[in-house]
C-alpha cells in the first residue's frame, strides 16, 4: 500500500495539530528548498533520517536494445537519496 501526498498531509496535520493547508505549505516550501539546493550541487542532510545530493554521471557508450546499434549516452546529473540510521532502524522493526 502506498501513501500519496494528500494522505501524508492529512496524517501530519492530525499528528501535529496544524491545519492541512499549513502542512501543505510547509511541504511545498521543503520541496522547493530541496530542489533549488540540490540543483546547485548542495547536499541536504537531516541527521538520522535522510541525505539528498546531486551526483554526476560521465558520458558513456551504450547499446540500443532493439537494434543492437551502439549509441553515445551524454553526461548527466542524478539525485542520490541515502537513508539515515533512524529511518533504517524504523524499517527493520516489523
Amino acid at each position: 500500500m502506498a501513501k500519496n501526498r494528500s494522505d501524508v498531509v492529512a496524517e501530519v496535520a492530525e499528528k501535529s495539530g496544524a491545519s492541512q493547508t499549513a502542512v501543505n505549505g510547509v511541504l511545498d516550501a521543503l520541496f522547493d528548498v530541496f530542489a533549488t539546493s540540490v540543483a546547485k550541487g548542495e547536499k541536504i542532510t537531516i541527521p538520522g533520517w535522510v541525505a539528498v545530493e546531486r551526483t554526476e554521471r560521465k558520458a558513456r557508450t551504450g547499446r540500443n536494445p532493439q537494434t543492437g546499434e551502439t549509441i553515445q549516452i551524454p553526461a548527466g546529473s542524478s539525485v542520490k537519496l541515502t537513508a539515515g540510521s533512524k529511518l533504517k532502524a524504523a524499517v527493520s522493526k516489523k
